[in-house]
């Protein structure tokens, strides 16, 4: 596998720059971007050296304990976009993304892989990563959708309309894969020198679990909204 050495990455820096200047002048915010940008360095960073103690640790209670801690920081991002915030709806959030995702990964760890336990932090970990960051989009573009609907349409328009805007990326994904993109899942294994149709068998996995727990969040979160 190709090395990318740490100042390779500031040329990527490069288009980020582009971006940024019309995002201040088209939003009017000269900082978002400059500040999830290096967010997003220090926190994989970090990840980057705990995972090698993490994954030789082997441990059941670290692993859980890094699964609550994605599922607690999911939920907060995921209420950030949303106007009416509350206490209830943050559990009404976090309840939705936890379901959703769990149900997935207990199916992928336990029948797809077919491993012998949840002490198996190097698959666990990176599919939980999968699975709650997906729902955790999934969940913000129909609570932010939902929310806006619900302004000038009944519960049963606004949820339907919701419902499908939160769909799109992943419906998108699966129209798309395999002829407008390789996914991450694929280019990682083929740039690692995996076979391509076991990559692609494992891009299988991650596209049906992707779908079924952005769907299942959603549908989650918008039942406990009739009530």
């Amino acid at each position: 596998m190709q090395i990318i050495e740490l100042q390779n990455l500031t040329y990527m820096l490069l288009p980020l720059l582009f971006v940024g200047y019309f995002y201040y002048k088209w939003v009017g915010n000269k900082t978002e971007i400059i500040y999830a940008t290096f967010k997003m360095f220090a926190q994989l960073l970090l990840i980057g050296y705990l995972l090698g103690y993490i994954f030789e640790a082997k441990s059941s209670l670290v692993t859980l304990v890094v699964v609550l801690v994605m599922i607690t920081a999911a939920s907060f991002i995921t209420i950030r976009n949303i106007t009416c915030k509350s206490k209830k709806l943050y559990f009404s959030i976090f309840f939705a993304i936890f379901v959703g995702g769990s149900i997935n990964l207990f199916l992928v760890l336990f029948f797809v892989l077919d491993l012998d336990s949840f002490n198996t932090p190097r698959y666990v970990i990176p599919l939980a990563g999968m699975l709650y960051s997906n729902c955790m989009n999934a969940v913000s573009l129909v609570a932010e959708r939902f929310e806006k609907e619900m302004q000038h349409a009944g519960y049963e328009e606004a949820r339907s309309i919701a419902f499908k805007a939160s769909m799109i990326p992943q419906i998108n994904a699966f129209l798309a894969v395999g002829l407008v993109s390789l996914p991450g899942t694929m280019t990682g294994q083929i740039l690692a020198g995996a076979d391509p149709l076991i990559a692609a068998r494992y891009q299988i996995m991650v596209m049906l679990m992707i779908l079924g727990s952005a769907g299942i969040s959603t549908i989650i979160y918008l039942l406990q909204k009739s009530s």
